[in-house]
């Protein structure tokens, strides 16, 4: 009885002790040459003896100090926009060879060494702004960042590796953890696969859409009319159908926004212009005129352009959205293939094309 006493005890004092630790994680100052920029800000325990002390300004300036053990090698913490590793940032501090602090920002754009860029990134910081202290066995790695927005939900990714960094290059990590963090109520979530299926979702439906079905729509109504009037019925169900999926893809897309905040205004502007042209070709379906109609030339002129320019920006979004989503070399290779078939295509039938209309003075007929 009095073993099984004595064994409750020590259970209970261990506890008791790693509590009064990760209590005093937070509660020890920090080193005296942080105190001026970074006093005054909220602290968590994030992972093992990882520490996080955070604050962000009303101009959405993001202050930062990540604290954890440290003898050599580097820390780092990465702000992803859908929890992983490939296409995020991160702040990297550690104490170089001959003791001097180091704070860099690398580009995570992919999983081996050399696609860790140094000085890359989406993050905008002051470099004057970031040091590193090391004392009593802690690094402190502080930094300031400022965002477009204020941070409420934010994938983090802390890591760290025992080789000191040579020549800005980082050697493989040790060991590495991902989780959600709330800025707002300084609580920290597990990671779960949704955001991923959901980017992969949101571009597989607007690929399809966008990069298969509308290009195949189009090439069935300029040059398979002599299939009269079964290419009319194509073209409106492919468009029709290509619609509809990619509309999917853009509610995907909005929810995957609302989850991540992914800051990418150029790929999302596209995406809403593309979505606009669209629209304008399914209303020219119930606002086509007769083709003996005065206004019909006005109306084939509005259809056809408006056609091309949602084809042209669509590729160009569907590009750019495989860069900014991080996605590997089978989204890169697939995609190409289907343009570049689609390319092909569109030369060789163009030049019989016109082949046929340099022999036949006939004009094509309209619809």
């Amino acid at each position: 009885m009095a073993r099984a006493a004595a064994a409750v005890a020590v259970v209970v004092m261990a506890l008791a002790a790693a509590a009064t630790a990760q209590m005093e994680s937070c509660n020890t100052e920090l080193p005296a040459v942080l105190v001026g920029n970074y006093s005054g800000l909220a602290c968590q325990p994030v992972w093992n003896n990882f520490v996080l002390r955070y604050h962000q300004d009303k101009n959405n300036v993001l202050r930062v100090v990540l604290s954890t053990m440290y003898s050599t090698g580097w820390v780092g913490i990465g702000f992803s926009r859908d929890g992983l590793m490939v296409g995020s940032s991160a702040m990297v501090g550690w104490i170089g060879r001959k003791g001097l602090p180091h704070v860099k920002q690398f580009s995570l754009r992919g999983k081996t060494s050399g696609k860790v860029v140094v000085n890359r990134g989406f993050l905008v910081s002051n470099d004057h702004d970031h040091t590193v202290v090391v004392q009593q066995a802690r690094i402190h790695l502080a930094f300031q960042l400022r965002f477009s927005y204020k941070l409420s939900h934010q994938h983090i990714i802390l890591a760290f590796g025992s080789s000191i960094p040579v020549n800005n290059k980082l050697t493989k990590h040790q060991d590495k953890t991902s989780f959600t963090f709330d800025f707002t109520t300084g609580k920290a979530f597990a990671d779960g696969s949704f955001p991923y299926k959901l980017r992969r979702a949101h571009g597989a439906l607007n690929v399809f859409a966008w990069g298969v079905l509308l290009p195949i729509g189009a090439i069935l109504a300029r040059y398979f009319r002599r299939m009269d009037p079964l290419w009319f019925y194509l073209h409106v169900g492919i468009q029709f159908v290509g619609f509809i999926i990619g509309l999917a893809g853009v509610v995907a897309g909005v929810a995957l926004y609302s989850k991540i905040q992914a800051d990418i205004p150029a790929h999302r502007g596209l995406g809403i212009f593309v979505l606009f042209l669209t629209i304008l070709q399914i209303l020219a379906f119930f606002l086509r005129p007769n083709t003996d109609s005065k206004y019909r030339k006005y109306w084939n002129w509005y259809h056809h352009w408006s056609g091309r320019l949602l084809l042209f920006f669509a590729a160009v979004n569907i590009v750019l959205g495989i860069h900014v989503g991080g996605g590997d070399n089978s989204w890169k290779i697939g995609y190409g293939f289907n343009l570049a078939i689609i390319l092909l295509a569109v030369v060789g039938l163009e030049f019989m094309l016109w082949t046929r209309w340099s022999k036949d003075s006939a004009p094509t007929p309209t619809y």
